[in-house]
């Protein structure tokens, strides 16, 4: 199942691809502009994912050894910049560290000069936003993985901090760390609207602008496919490199008792709730912003943003039915080449499959009939390897720490996945699905390359609204699909979620 699914994956990444050449009637050679923004690419997500990941320890470990009111929803809002939309929460970053923020506000007041949030500064200020809180939660659970009769044992044995870290904590996170690395710099990679927004010039130039670019202005199908293709081939470079440093044993056995901590002393404490307050205070305010901004006109909008609303849930839903079955069965086999194909589909540039698979279905149907159905397919692409990095290490450890009993056992085929996998595996597929639901959710892609005629979703139906310079209805639009967001991905994780947390 396993091999299939990755073939199916591949034919999915290869097939648009190889139509896109096919009517540009050859490669395109990638100009030296090209090849520096090539530079800038790798660059920029290599700094941002060593940020997001560098920042997301300590956090992730202060959340997994301390109980304070307010927790579980804290944690839950740690998937909120993620799966925010992107101009939204662009929208609200810029209403702070903006020119006109309230960060550059108080530093006039004080008789400060202002800061400048546009360039590499701003783009990786950016990507943490979007990607701390994901690693923090991926992170996270791999802390809830850790049986507790280990921090017991610690504990009995007077063992220090360091030790622990070392001893316990430390073998978890080699293994999570690199596969979290290379799945925020592949989203980094092909990061599209933060670049071009707070790029601020032709120096921050990313390769999925350069193939946008491609698209819009020079029609150079050509080059746009061989920058896609170096997209993929860095990734896939990445990827397999995390999967080969992520090589390791379970973290084993337990009797899953709800996870104590007894280690960390005063200045530990006041460390921990310095991270949680800082790290808050960052992912919190941007959102208050948009909830003000877009509150006064949330019950005025036209009728138009309504339907569009119910075409996106419908796309968000059939995008997940696809892409948490297919991680699922990339996963199961354990093998790093399988798991690898999901996780470089992050890397594949939106535009180029969407173009593709409407050239592929032109010659058979009329591909305006099916756009929405596309539309489903590269959101569903777009997010497997979240689902599968929020999957794979869970269901690998359970194999790790119970397969063999489970084989002693005679446990195999449905039985298997019934009382061993799916109970065991269920918070992480609700993580995993509400992430690709709420994604999908604020997808402005494909659809905005080729909009039908008759329907819309939510994301482009706001574009249309700003374009004509309603900013009102686009503001209480924009406040409409972060609740959709936020309310998908809230009803998949609360299905995960087990009583203990």
């Amino acid at each position: 199942m396993g091999s299939m699914a990755a073939l199916g994956v591949a034919m999915l990444l290869l097939g648009p691809l190889g139509a896109v050449l096919w009517r540009a009637g050859g490669a395109g050679m990638p100009s030296p502009a090209d090849w520096a923004a090539l530079r800038f690419t790798v660059m920029q997500a290599a700094l941002s994912a060593i940020l997001s990941c560098g920042l997301a320890i300590p956090v992730a470990r202060a959340l997994a050894r301390r109980r304070f009111a307010g927790r579980q929803a804290l944690i839950l809002l740690m998937g909120a910049p993620f799966i925010l939309p992107v101009i939204v929460a662009i929208a609200g970053l810029l209403a702070i560290f903006g020119r006109n923020g309230l960060l550059n506000q108080g530093l006039a007041l004080i008789g400060l000069e202002r800061i400048d949030v546009f360039g590499l500064h701003g783009i990786l200020l950016a990507h943490v936003f979007f990607n701390l809180p994901l690693a923090v939660r991926l992170l996270l659970e791999g802390w809830r993985g850790i049986p507790t009769e280990r921090f017991r044992l610690a504990a009995q044995l007077d063992m220090p901090p360091g030790a622990m870290f070392r001893l316990i904590e430390w073998p978890m996170l080699r293994q999570r760390v690199p596969g979290i690395l290379a799945v925020i710099f592949a989203v980094c990679l092909s990061s599209f609207a933060v670049v071009l927004i707070l790029g601020g010039g032709p120096a921050a130039t990313t390769v999925e602008l350069a193939i946008y670019q491609a698209f819009s202005f020079d029609f150079d199908l050509g080059k746009a496919a061989v920058l896609s293709a170096l997209q993929l081939g860095i990734v896939a470079g990445a990827a397999g490199l995390a999967l080969v440093l992520a090589r390791g044993r379970g973290m084993g056995g337990g009797l899953d008792r709800p996870v104590q901590r007894w280690d960390g002393g005063p200045w530990a404490a006041r460390g921990d709730a310095a991270w949680i307050a800082l790290t808050a205070v960052f992912i919190v305010t941007p959102l208050i912003l948009v909830l003000v901004q877009g509150g006064a006109t949330l019950l005025s909008m036209p009728l138009l943003v309504w339907q569009a609303a119910g075409v996106s849930i419908l796309v968000a839903l059939g995008s997940t039915l696809v892409a948490v079955p297919l991680a699922f069965a990339l996963a199961l086999p354990r093998r790093d080449v399988v798991e690898g194909v999901g996780l470089i589909t992050l890397a594949a540039s939106p535009l180029v499959l969407g173009t593709g698979m409407f050239l592929l279905i032109r010659p058979f149907a009329f591909p305006g009939n099916h756009v929405l159905v596309i539309t489903s397919i590269v959101n569903a692409a777009m997010a497997l390897p979240f689902v599968l990095r929020a999957i794979s290490p869970e269901l690998r450890a359970i194999e790790a720490d119970y397969g063999r009993l489970a084989d002693s056992l005679g446990m195999t085929g449905w039985a298997r996945m019934r009382w061993l996998i799916l109970p065991r595996l269920r918070r992480s597929l609700g993580f995993g699905a509400g992430l690709c639901a709420a994604l999908s959710m604020g997808d402005l892609g494909v659809i905005a390359l080729f909009p039908p005629p008759d329907a819309a979703t939510l994301p482009l139906q706001i574009y249309r609204l700003m374009g004509s310079y309603q900013i009102e209805a686009a503001a209480g639009g924009s406040l409409l699909l972060t609740f959709l967001c936020f309310g998908l991905f809230f009803a998949f994780d609360r299905m995960g979620r087990d009583a203990d947390t």
